[in-house]
């Protein structure tokens, strides 16, 4: 029989595709008021790997990553997931977002996204939001799964992730010697 043990506060990691890269200081104040302060800031990627996004918000779209410091508990992904879409209303005109925010956390053995979108893959976290198993880390680096967004499998990406994930490890370790 297996018992039950909470599971380890993991790290939250936002994805922010737009065009107009002048919003990102304004969109990281406000996640940052939501959920501390942030940690980790990804370069600039140039999102180009699908048309997806660009009838509803143009082009050339840009995204960057931004780890927070403060863990959060991973059952909170969906109610985090309800506020970024929130930004993304406020951020809308004419029916079309300027901003996707794409909300997550890093584990130890995994990266995780949340969605609104149901798929085979995907576990139903409540709040009409799903659990992306995105990617999963094994043998000192990430894997790609098949259905991994092209994106988050970019070798730049990977290495953002990486230094998330050995921050992540490094905040475990301080919080467990507390």
């Amino acid at each position: 029989m297996s018992t039950p043990r909470a599971p380890k506060p993991a790290k939250l990691v936002t994805g922010i595709i737009l065009k107009e890269k002048g919003l990102i200081e304004q969109l990281a104040d406000e996640l940052a008021g939501r959920f501390g302060p942030v940690d980790i800031i990804s370069r600039w990627f140039a999102f180009d790997y699908t048309p997806y996004y660009e009838p509803e918000m143009g082009s050339p779209l840009f995204r960057r990553m931004f780890a927070f410091k403060t863990l959060i508990d991973q059952q909170d992904l969906s109610q985090i997931k309800i506020f970024t879409n929130d930004i993304e209303l406020r951020y809308s005109g004419n029916g079309k977002r300027a901003v996707n925010i794409d909300p997550g956390y890093m584990l130890c053995e995994r990266f995780v996204l949340a969605t609104g979108k149901n798929y085979t893959h995907r576990i139903y976290i409540g709040n009409n939001i799903y659990a992306d198993l995105t990617l999963i880390y094994q043998e000192g680096g990430f894997k790609k799964l098949p259905w991994t967004y092209p994106d988050y499998a970019d070798e730049s990406m990977l290495s953002y992730l990486k230094n998330v994930r050995d921050k992540y490890i490094a905040d475990l370790r301080r919080k467990e010697d507390k």
